[in-house]
This record gives structure tokens, sequence and C-alpha cells, in this order.
């Protein structure tokens, strides 16, 4: 009776089996149906996320965040609003651990239901309001773009002949000349990062710049780096003793913070001037002036949605200058692991195929001449040997 009334079609809203998309990339691998009702943790709705969901004829959306929050100006809703979707936003912290994935709900003035029982609601997003955000983020966007110009050209003004020359960057003991180089630098994700690049790690054996507090969740999974760029406070005092260079970022007088606790632990320590306090940037660029042929960065991407996010940020000129200084040599560590991962699973299989005939032909040749009976025989007894020792210990086991 009860799964009767939870089935009923008759309620006022839209009906539709819910799918919760709300996980990590979630709505890559959630299977979608016409006329399901999508559950989605959304800010700033991508073209390419509102496409999937028109192309799988979703009825309506309900999104825990804002479609557009005014950072970019994103197109996802308004292209879902033009095909006739009901688009829910800012839901309620509910809906996102009660919403069960698969079973039958409805929709009505915002609100999600399995039956009679609301979950939690939201705000009905409409194509006026939509359009709206649109235009104030697209001028909001352009205002931030200014500034980071403007900010990006003082920054290149006063930082030129670090930039250009080199000048502050400090002589370290460490030969990276012609060398991989790797930068790793703060991320959720690290120790699983590190195992997809152990064969880089292990070919290569790259030159390892920890920064900041990574240097003691590097030597925790058995890794040394050479270089250690950040804060003191931020290191254990056996990280700082690891053997590594000590580099520390200094304010262009040469203050460096943190310097007296290296002198009380009696660690030698260098220090590096410049204008950006990042050690990131500056682990990058000591990376490029002492001759590394590819520096590899593991950490926070700076990409594009991290620029358009971070326009006005003080950091910004320094983190997009440095990298551009390191240029084509600056790989980001999630393409060498792809490369790893492609090309084990796409030619490891022929060389394992080509061990094992390479193993028969040795078993056929030692086995064809040892023995006091013809070539063929020799063959056929040392198989049937092989065949019962294989036996016997099955049977043992």
């Amino acid at each position: 009776m009860f799964g009767m009334i939870f089935s009923r079609s008759d309620l006022p809203g839209i009906n539709g089996v819910t799918r919760d998309l709300t996980g990590p990339k979630g709505y890559h691998k959630a299977k979608l149906h016409e006329g399901d009702i999508a559950v989605v943790d959304a800010p700033d709705m991508s073209r390419a996320f509102a496409q999937r969901l028109i192309d799988a004829k979703v009825a309506a959306v309900v999104n825990l965040q804002q479609f557009t929050t005014g950072k970019v100006p994103n197109f996802g809703p308004q292209l879902l609003l033009d095909q006739g979707t009901l688009l829910v936003e800012n839901a309620d912290a509910s809906v996102g651990k009660k919403v069960k994935n698969g079973k039958k709900g409805r929709i009505n003035e915002g609100k999600l239901y399995y039956g009679d029982r609301s979950i939690g609601g939201g705000e009905i997003l409409d194509m006026d309001t939509a359009s709206a955000r649109f235009e104030e983020a697209r001028e909001a966007l352009g205002d931030h773009m200014e500034a980071l110009s403007g900010n990006t050209a003082e920054f290149v003004r006063s930082e030129a002949p670090l930039l250009i020359d080199g000048l502050g960057i400090p002589d370290i003991d460490v030969d990276m000349e012609d060398r991989k180089v790797m930068v790793i630098s703060e991320d959720p994700h690290l120790k699983s990062k590190l195992k997809e690049l152990r064969f880089f790690l292990r070919e290569y054996n790259p030159v390892i710049i920890a920064v900041d507090k990574v240097v003691d969740e590097l030597i925790d999974e058995g890794h040394r780096p050479a270089v250690i760029v950040g804060d003191p406070e931020l290191i254990s005092s056996a990280g700082l003793r690891s053997g590594a260079t000590v580099v520390l970022p200094a304010e262009p007088d040469g203050h460096a913070k943190g310097l007296e606790r290296i002198q009380d632990l009696g660690v030698g320590a260098m220090t590096f001037p410049a204008a950006s306090d990042n050690p990131t940037d500056l682990a990058l660029l000591l990376a490029q002036y002492h001759g590394a042929s590819m520096v590899v960065h593991l950490g926070e991407a700076m990409d594009l949605d991290h620029l358009l996010n971070e326009a006005s940020s003080e950091n910004t000129p320094s983190a997009l200058m440095s990298r551009l200084r390191v240029g084509p040599k600056l790989v980001d560590s999630s393409a060498v692991a792809e490369l790893y991962r492609v090309s084990k699973s796409g030619g490891g299989w022929i060389w394992a195929i080509l061990g094992i005939l390479l193993a028969l032909a040795v078993i056929v040749f030692i086995a064809g001449f040892s023995g006091d009976d013809s070539f063929v025989q020799n063959l056929i007894n040392s198989w049937n040997n092989l065949a019962i020792s294989f036996q016997n210990l099955f049977k043992e086991n």
C-alpha cells in the first residue's frame, strides 16, 4: 500500500526518477534517462555539463549551488532553460543528503518530494534572471581582468631583473642542469598522485623541490626532497634536518620569515628575495634558472578556470609570470601520469607475451637435448614431469 502511495503520478508538479549527480565527477558516471530529475552540485554550471543534461532530456535539474555565482559568465543555465528544463538552485543541504538515486520523485513549486514528503527545495530560476546574471558576470569579469592587467604590469616592472636574468635567485649546490625537476606543492590528492607517478620517479629519479609542509608528507611516503622552499614554521624539525637545501622566500629587503627558527636548529639556509612570497612560484623559477630540462609540477594547476576565479588576487601575476618564464618546460603531473598509464596499459601485454614465448623456447631447447632418448621423446618426458609436479603442488595446497 505504501509503495502505491509513493508511486502516484496524479500529484502536482513534474514527476520523474531522481538521479544523484552530486559526487565527485558524478555527472560523468551517472546514467540519465528522458524525464529524469537530476540533482547536482555545480556552481557556475558549464555549457558542457548542461549539454550532457540536455542530451539526456532530463525534465528538471535541482542544483545545491547557484547556477551562476557571478564569477564567470557561464552559458549552461540558459541552454537548459531554452530547452524547457525546470531549474531549481540553492537547494537545501538536506536535498543532497536525502536524495535517493533511482527513486521516483517529483518537483512542485521548487521543492523535491517523494510522495507527499518533501526533502527540501530551492529557488526556481527563470530566463530573465539567468540572462541578467550572465551580463553582470561578464562585466565583472572584464573589471577583474583589467585589474589583473594593471597588477601584472606593476609586477613585471618591479620583477623584470628576476624574470629576465634571474637576479636574486640563490646559487644552490644541487645539480639540476639538463635534469628532470619535480616541484611538489600542497595537494589534497598527493598520495594518489605520487602513486600514479611511480614509474616516472623510478625511471628518471628527478630532482625534487618540496614546497612548505609538503616536505613532511613526502618523507613519510619515502621520498627525499633535494631542495625545500617555504616557511620553516610549517615544516617539522626532522624535515628541515633531512639534508635538503633550504631556501627561504624573503622580502625584497632580504628579511625572511622563519629565519630565527632555522638559526635555532643550526640548519643552513639561503634566502630568495622577491616581490612574490609564493614559494611554488619561486620553486619554479629556481628550477628554470638552474637549467632543468623539464619541470613537472604536482599541485594546484594554474589553468583558465583558476585565472578567471582568482583574477583579482594579488598572487595571480606572480603565478602567471613564473609559469610563462618556465614556458614549454613546464608540465603538469597529471599529464605525465597519463602518459605512463597509457604506456603501461597499452604495450605491457606485448612484453608479457614475448616473455612467455622466450621462456617456452628455453624450455624446449633444454628439454629436447636432455636425456638419452630422441629429441621429441625427451621433450614429451620433460613436459609430463612438469605437469605431474604442478598437480602435486596443487594437491598440497
